[in-house]
């Protein structure tokens, strides 16, 4: 199965760049490119992606707020950012909006075409420098300074927030299966609940979630490529 892709970025030269590595590869098809947020919106109606290449800083309506507006209208989509910037303040709101992954853009094209896939299969995806500047700010504590309430806490029985933990320690399937000595299909139903019921699209999303709720704490994490889920 063909993933499809849309390349948004404000640099008609980088845009073209992206789209070449990634249509040279059998498996992945750029189905449109857009120079804005705007653009991006109107080219996922027109021909819906599997995953969206997203720049943060675009004029008129940013990639963030692109992100947020493709969470509602196309919540199939997924959205992989990238930057130029090692220490972008928008990281944690981009992840907040529904991005399943972050990348640098000096990264190379093949951790780039790994990581559409990773994120096109339903995990998350984070560049090991952005992993590692979440745990720092967590340690610094701008992620921590107080639990932020939230409701749909609640909806979760005691066995979900346990795998919740599990998921925000960076932990797969069959290792959470192993520590709560239960089944892998179990944990994968578990893991289902909890997105339907938090609203959430990834594990990424779910480990933000668990660090605004203070369930989770940088003991644990995502591994050394800085992938969610395995």
């Amino acid at each position: 199965m063909t993933i499809r892709v849309v390349v948004a970025d404000d640099q008609a030269v980088v845009r073209m760049g992206f789209a070449a590595i990634i249509d040279e590869e059998p498996d992945l098809t750029v189905v449109g490119q857009a120079g804005d947020g705007a653009e991006v919106l109107r080219t996922v109606a027109d021909h819906p992606p599997d995953v969206v290449l997203m720049d943060i800083r675009m004029p008129g309506m940013d990639g963030l707020e692109a992100t947020r507006e493709l969470a509602v209208a196309a919540p199939a989509t997924r959205v992989l950012v990238l930057t130029t910037f090692r220490r972008d303040e928008y990281v944690f709101s981009a992840l907040r909006a529904g991005a399943s992954g972050f990348l640098l853009k000096d990264c190379e094209p093949q951790e780039l075409l790994d990581a559409i896939r990773v994120v096109a299969g339903g995990e998350g995806m984070l560049a090991p420098a952005v992993t590692r500047q979440l745990i720092d700010a967590f340690v610094a504590g701008s992620l921590r300074a107080r639990p932020r309430p939230d409701e749909r806490l609640g909806l979760l029985t005691n066995r979900e927030i346990e795998v919740l933990r599990s998921v925000a320690q960076g932990l797969s399937n069959a290792e959470i299966a192993a520590s709560l000595g239960i089944g892998t299909a179990t944990v994968k139903t578990h893991v289902n609940a909890i997105f339907g019921k938090l609203g959430l699209r990834d594990r990424v999303q779910a480990t933000i979630f668990a660090y605004d709720m203070g369930l989770a704490s940088p003991a644990g994490g995502p591994d050394a490529e800085g992938r969610y889920g395995r």
